[in-house]
């Protein structure tokens, strides 16, 4: 599950526990749930952190669920599910009108690592934990929404290469050189530090969350298109400049 608390005008949070942090439903609706909640409560100076507790950032999709389904069709429409449910956690923060920094405190893979891209920064630990697309070592494919992600927040066709078509298992150090994530640090608690000063120094600016929200979904049109933002993520001009 998760925790969410907040620290002056900063949210944080947390997947709570020692496990992988698979993502079943009710992982994602417990973070559904705890984004709402951040929602309404925002204003001018807000920001939002989210890390992970354990080796673990995220692991992915709870691929066990699926298959206890008992047949393919019944695997194919329990990971048809998270996915599609796991498309509103993205959206959520994808519209979350304040800046957001994923501090990743380990292990990301397959829909972990897109829940650490889907923040505005991703910051990682060095010393335990890899970014890692595990879809093509076991059989599965992309969803849409995934893949405009992948396309948006890791521009480069060759480092892309590396992630989806050789599953690379990438190391923080790899991961800044590479310009998949932002910064990297020695340990866990370097990386919460740094992600706390960041989201500090960022809501400092008490930006309108809305415009910042707006600008952020401008900026990535394919992303907005697949999410359902099309007709709503224009930029409102405020009454008093």
């Amino acid at each position: 599950m998760c925790s969410l608390k907040k620290n002056g005008d900063i949210f944080i949070l947390t997947l709570t526990g020692d496990d992988e942090h698979r993502l079943a439903p009710t992982l994602i609706e417990s973070i559904r749930v705890a984004l709402k909640q951040v929602r309404a409560n925002a204003k001018p100076g807000s920001a939002l952190i989210t890390t992970a507790q354990g080796k673990f950032f995220s692991n992915g999709f709870d691929l066990k669920y699926a298959a206890a389904a008992g047949s393919a069709t019944g695997s194919y429409d329990r990971l048809r599910g998270m996915s599609d449910s796991f498309k509103f956690v993205v959206a959520d923060l994808f519209s979350l009108p304040m800046p957001t920094v994923a501090a990743v405190s380990g292990h990301a893979a397959a829909a972990g690592f897109l829940l650490a891209l889907s923040h505005d920064y991703v910051l990682m630990r060095k010393d335990k934990g890899v970014l890692y697309m595990s879809e093509l070592n076991i059989g599965l494919n992309f969803a849409d929404y995934f893949m405009a992600f992948l396309k948006s927040k890791i521009p480069s066709s060759r480092v892309r290469r590396d992630v989806l078509l050789q599953s690379m298992k990438i190391r923080a150090d790899k991961a800044v050189e590479m310009g998949i994530i932002d910064f990297a640090y020695d340990t866990v608690e370097e990386t919460r530090e740094a992600a706390s000063e960041l989201a500090v120094k960022l809501g400092s600016n008490k930006w309108n969350g809305q415009v910042y929200a707006d600008i952020r979904m401008n900026s990535f049109p394919e992303i907005c298109e697949l999410l359902g933002f099309v007709a709503n993520f224009k930029s409102v001009v405020p009454s008093k400049l």
